[in-house]
């Protein structure tokens, strides 16, 4: 078995013809430059591309496999140049019966498969080009059809108010998928929440977490991604992982601290301030309104079965890490001095030496490295759409000292 990095949720934000697929991510965030990234700077061996379901990107993708860049792979995946695998993912948004909505992400090993799936999607989908798209049908539904077909199927970004499935929706799966909850692959986390918060929740013990960047930007990919113990990168060499069979499994878990994501705590509107009380607040302890953004501690606060929580003797360490591009003083410039040196950002992250990092960025810029290898960096925490930030100074980080 190898220890291989996998970051299953990264955007595209244009065609190779331009058109617009995620409006709100980078252009230059398309299927082959998002291969080059992952293999060449950020050391991502399996990347999940969650809008291959647009039409103009399967024609991207049968391009790269018809020059060479990409080779199909007999247990799914593409296969970028001997160094990453790309599965074809899609994100869609579910529509329940009382109207609620929520995403969900579809993933497919074969081009063939993911075309089946696009003809199926039709009737239901207005604009299949566009990413993210309101699906007219319940998740559920969305589960059986991914399915039949042979897919994995895993919700999205679990809790935050933004179309997460108990964060926008649901206080229980259960209440969703009813008796086909077993057949979940995994659960994604989303940037504001970690596995001690997810386990505080009793029907989730079975299922395995997994952390994505859900990256909007090529900088962005590996912001936060999981270590896979696995004998390939293919598709089902993933799958058998979720599932924890035949060896396979997830064994670690990378990334944000809950504070540094845009959703953790409740925001107020209407003053423009972030909670810092104890969970669960659900209006502004301030002004007393309720022209809120609920945040994913005080939601899970408030439907917990758990007030700690009970983790699974299969449930991997999640480690806090903040990306290189969230240190202050890591620019432009100086991750090009690290990866002109060391290669990728995970052997940045992960290998690299004090002593060599001094020697390639100073002592400052090293030593803030360490410490978010470490998970010790003080933070300041996010809510209501603002990340998080890192701290220098310990009277900065006065909100990390809290909940």
């Amino acid at each position: 078995m190898a220890r291989r990095y996998a970051d299953l949720h990264i955007h595209i934000g244009r065609a190779g013809n331009g058109r617009p697929i995620k409006v709100t991510a980078a252009r230059d965030l398309t299927f082959g430059n998002i291969a080059r990234e992952c293999a060449t700077r950020k050391g991502i061996d399996i990347a999940g591309i969650v809008d291959c379901s647009a039409p103009s990107v399967m024609k991207d993708i049968d391009d790269l496999v018809e020059a060479g860049e990409m080779v199909e792979q007999p247990d799914g995946g593409l296969r970028y140049h001997e160094k990453t695998t790309l599965l074809l993912g899609s994100e869609l948004e579910t529509v329940e019966v009382d109207g609620c909505s929520s995403h969900q992400i579809a993933y497919f090993g074969q081009r063939d498969q993911m075309r089946a799936f696009v003809e199926r999607l039709r009737a239901s989908v207005k604009n299949l080009d566009l990413s993210s798209q309101h699906c007219r049908m319940p998740a559920r539904d969305l589960l059986l059809l991914t399915k039949e077909l042979g897919g994995m199927f895993v919700p999205a970004h679990a809790f935050t108010p933004h179309k997460g499935v108990y964060g926008a929706c649901v206080r229980r799966l259960a209440d969703m998928f009813g008796d086909d909850l077993g057949q979940l692959d995994a659960l994604e986390l989303g940037l504001s929440a970690d596995s001690m918060l997810a386990d505080r929740l009793a029907e989730l013990t079975d299922l395995s977490f997994i952390s994505n960047s859900d990256a909007h930007s090529l900088p962005k990919i590996a912001r936060e991604y999981n270590v896979l113990e696995v004998e390939g990168t293919s598709f089902e060499e993933v799958r058998l992982a979720l599932h924890r069979e035949q060896g396979r499994r997830v064994i670690e878990n990378y990334g944000l601290d809950p504070r540094l994501g845009k959703y953790h705590r409740t925001y107020c509107l209407t003053c423009d301030s972030i909670a810092v009380a104890a969970p669960p607040i659900t209006t502004c302890p301030s002004c007393e309104g309720t022209d809120v953004v609920r945040g994913v501690l005080d939601r899970i606060v408030e439907i917990e079965d758990y007030a700690e929580p009970r983790a699974p003797a299969h449930r991997p360490t999640y480690h806090y890490q903040i990306p290189l591009q969230f240190l202050p003083g890591v620019g432009a410039v100086t991750l090009g001095k690290l990866l002109n040196r060391f290669g990728t950002e995970m052997a940045v992250l992960h290998e690299t030496s004090f002593d060599d990092l001094e020697n390639t960025v100073g002592t400052k810029v090293a030593r803030l490295i360490i410490q978010a290898r470490e998970g010790t960096l003080p933070l300041r925490a996010g809510g209501g759409g603002h990340y998080g930030k890192a701290a220098t100074e310990a009277a900065d980080a006065q909100m990390s000292l809290g909940w």
